[in-house]
C-alpha cells in the first residue's frame, strides 16, 4: 500500500461504538471497569485512551512499526527513549545533534550517571573507535538539525548491532514518507511530532516508534512511569494533521529543492546546507537511504548582521522557532535552536554566525525565491 493511501486509512479509523469517520475525542481521565476481577483495555488516560491509541497506531504504521507512543512534546520523547538506559551506560552521538537534545546530554543524563560520546557519524571508523565495553547505542539525527548533516542509518545500524548496540534515529526532518529509518536496521525512531507528522504549527507532541517489542515495552514503561503523555485533544488534532503528511512532504520538498539550487547561485551565500543537492557531501547517502532531501535546508550569508538583514527585510516567512509548518519558516540557529551550545560549541557543531535555517511551507517557491532575492539585495 502506497504510503499516502496509508497515512488516510490510518488516521481515519471509524469508531466502534459510532461509526463516526474521525477518532472521537475521548476527554476521560478515568474508565468504568464492569468487572471487580477483569478490567478492559483502558482504566486511567495516563497509561491509555481510545484518542492517542488510534494516533499511536498510526505513527507507528507509517514507519512500518507495530509500536508506537506518543508524548507531550520532541523532547518528552527523546528523553523517554534516553531514560531506558540506566546508570554506566554510554552513548554515542552525533555531534550535529539538536540543542534540545544536547541539552539533555549535558546537563540531565551525567547526573543518573549516563554518559556519552559526540562523533562525526559519517565517519564509521571514528564510531568504531568510540565504541566502549559500556556503550549502549548510538544516536543518530539525519539530516541534523540545523546543518542538514547526514549519516548512513543502515551502516550504523550494522555497526551497532555488530556489537550489541541499539540505533535510535531522530527523523523529525524528514518525516516516515520520505525516509524509514526502522526499514533500514534501525531499532527506535523519535520524532518531534510538532514539526511535519502535526504540519500545522498548532500543537506540541512527539513520538517513539520501534519495531521489537522488548524494547517497545521498555519505551511503554517510561511513558507510563513518568507520564509525560499527549493529550487526548493534541493527539485528535495530530491525526487530522497528518492526513495531509505525504502532499505536504511532496510540495515543501520539490519546493526546497528549487530554493536551494537558486540559493547556490547567489553571491550572498557563502553555504548551503541541503542533502538534496549533488555538491552536498550527504548527496549519495542520502540518495540511497531517502526520497529527496527533504524540505528544511540552511544558508549562510556570512554575517550575523547579514542574517538579521535577511530576517528584517524577508516578507513571507515566519521569523519564529519550530519547523515543518504549512506557513514557511525562517530561523536564526545560534539564538534559537541552537541557543543551550557556547560560541565554541556552535563552530564545532557548524553553526555559523551567517546561518539561518528556512522551512519550507506550501508557498510557491517563485514567490518566497523573489521575496529572498529582494532581502538580499538589501545586505550591506
Amino acid at each position: 500500500m502506497h504510503d499516502w493511501t496509508k497515512i488516510i486509512k490510518k488516521t481515519t479509523v471509524a469508531d466502534k461504538t459510532s461509526g463516526a469517520v474521525n477518532t472521537p475525542i475521548y476527554l476521560s481521565s478515568t474508565f468504568n471497569q464492569e468487572s471487580f476481577d477483569h478490567f478492559g483495555e483502558f482504566d486511567y488516560a495516563r497509561s491509555g485512551n481510545p484518542t492517542r491509541k488510534v494516533a499511536e497506531e498510526a505513527v507507528a504504521a507509517l514507519e512500518d512499526a507495530k509500536y508506537g507512543y506518543l508524548f507531550s512534546t520532541g523532547m518528552a520523547a527523546i528523553s523517554s527513549v534516553l531514560l531506558t538506559f540506566s546508570k554506566g551506560d554510554h552513548l554515542i552521538v552525533s555531534k550535529y545533534v539538536y540543542g534540545g537534545t544536547f541539552r539533555i546530554l549535558e546537563e540531565v543524563l551525567p547526573r543518573f550517571g549516563i554518559t556519552h560520546t559526540y562523533v562525526d557519524l559519517a565517519d564509521l571508523d571514528a564510531v568504531r573507535a568510540a565504541i566502549q565495553p559500556n556503550t549502549k547505542a548510538i544516536y543518530i539525527e539525519t539530516p541534523s538539525n540545523p546543518i542538514l548533516a547526514v549519516s548512513d542509518i543502515a551502516a550504523l545500524s550494522q555497526i551497532a548491532h555488530e556489537h550489541d548496540l541499539l540505533s535510535i534515529v531522530d527523523n523529525t526532518f524528514m518525516s516516515p514518507v520520505l525516509q524509514k529509518p526502522l526499514n533500514l536496521g534501525a531499532d527506535i525512531v523519535v520524532h518531534s511530532a510538532t514539526k511535519f507528522l502535526a504540519g500545522h504549527s498548532d500543537i506540541l507532541a512527539g513520538a517513539a516508534i520501534a519495531k521489537d517489542k522488548d524494547i517497545a515495552d521498555k519505551i511503554y514503561f517510561i511513558q507510563n512511569a513518568v507520564g509525560a503523555t499527549l493529550g487526548v485533544t493534541d493527539s485528535w488534532l495530530l491525526l487530522r494533521g497528518m492526513k495531509t503528511l505525504g502532499i505536504r512532504m511532496q510540495q515543501s520538498s520539490t519546493a526546497a529543492q528549487k530554493i536551494a539550487e537558486w540559493l547556490e547561485a547567489q553571491p550572498q551565500v557563502t553555504r548551503v546546507c541541503y542533502p538534496g543537492l549533488k555538491s552536498n557531501a550527504g548527496y549519495a547517502v542520502q540518495q540511497k537511504q531517502a526520497v529527496n532531501g527533504g524540505a528544511v535546508l540552511s544558508f549562510d550569508v556570512g554575517s550575523e548582521d547579514a542574517a538579521r538583514t535577511v530576517a528584517e527585510e524577508t516578507k513571507i516567512p515566519e521569523f519564529s522557532v519550530s519547523l515543518g509548518g504549512a506557513e514557511t519558516i525562517l530561523s536564526y540557529p545560534p539564538k534559537m535552536s541552537h541557543a543551550e551550545l557556547s560560541p565554541a560549541e556552535q563552530a564545532k557543531s557548524g553553526i555559523t554566525p551567517g546561518l539561518l535555517r528556512f522551512s519550507v511551507g506550501l508557498e510557491d517557491p517563485d514567490d518566497l525565491i523573489a521575496d529572498l532575492k529582494q532581502a538580499f539585495a538589501k545586505i550591506k
